[in-house]
């Protein structure tokens, strides 16, 4: 035998990769979900914030944040058919809810920007870059935000805080302390490490190829914490079928 398997041996061995794939892919996407969940409930229902320790209070949001931040992640390996490969409706599924839990956005809205980007990344034909402030933080997250958040958005934004307040009796403190804050900070987040940091124009050089991104170098366990290993950009650009839990795997394989 000559020990190069054969065209069935090789389709065999995708299949279980993919089905592998999916399988954790949704185990995360299910973790990450039904975390962001239980701290939803349990800290806009449950939590007496005038009686709870600050620290606690504040641990609570920065959980929140996080796991906020894992909620876009998810909806975005579901927009590039990584989270459930060759399973559409699936990844269609999980990507609107978790959009929907994150802040009232629209998952199909977003695929097309999405994928504009990638296209177009770091050009006038980018819906997440700002041309006119390719360097700057504040007026770039601003555009960004202003491109993002609609009339749509800030409509199921409006209607979710009336029936949490009115007709299920939460607090208003509550409400912005644990959901409202979380997305916004989770919001700059994402930007921060996803898209700012990989995208913008520095003084030393131009991009090294079409993707005009860059990674981040920090540690596996800090890449974690920061944005979902979202920080290596270039390798997502390059290879945006990978999903977010193997990006690092990814990484270290791809280097010379």
């Amino acid at each position: 035998m000559s020990g190069i398997p054969n065209d069935d041996v090789i389709g065999i061995r995708s299949s279980d990769a993919f089905a592998r794939q999916r399988v954790i892919g949704l185990s995360l996407a299910a973790l990450i979900i039904g975390a962001w969940l239980t701290v939803h409930v349990g800290a806009v229902f449950g939590l007496d914030i005038a009686s709870s320790p600050v620290l606690l209070t504040i641990g609570i949001v920065a959980l929140q944040t996080w796991l906020s931040v894992g909620l876009f992640i998810v909806a975005h390996d579901a927009m590039h058919g990584s989270l459930a490969p060759f399973q559409p409706g699936v990844n269609r599924a999980v990507g609107r809810l978790a959009l929907l839990l994150y802040a009232g956005f629209s998952y199909d809205k977003l695929i097309p920007k999405h994928f504009a980007h990638h296209r177009h990344a770091g050009t006038d034909e980018d819906p997440d870059f700002d041309a006119d402030h390719p360097s700057a933080f504040w007026p770039w997250f601003a555009t960004f935000f202003i491109r993002y958040v609609g009339w749509r958005e800030l409509a199921v934004q409006s209607a979710v805080s009336i029936l949490y307040v009115v007709v299920l009796g939460v607090s208003y403190a509550n409400l912005l302390l644990f959901w409202a804050l979380p997305a916004l900070l989770a919001a700059a987040q994402l930007f921060y490490f996803g898209t700012y940091r990989p995208h913008r124009h520095e003084e030393d050089g131009p991009f090294a190829d079409r993707h005009r991104s860059r990674s981040h170098d920090l540690p596996n366990w800090l890449s974690l914490l920061t944005c979902f290993h979202f920080g290596y950009h270039h390798e997502h650009h390059s290879a945006p079928h990978v999903p977010w839990w193997r990006l690092p795997r990814h990484r270290r394989e791809a280097r010379p």
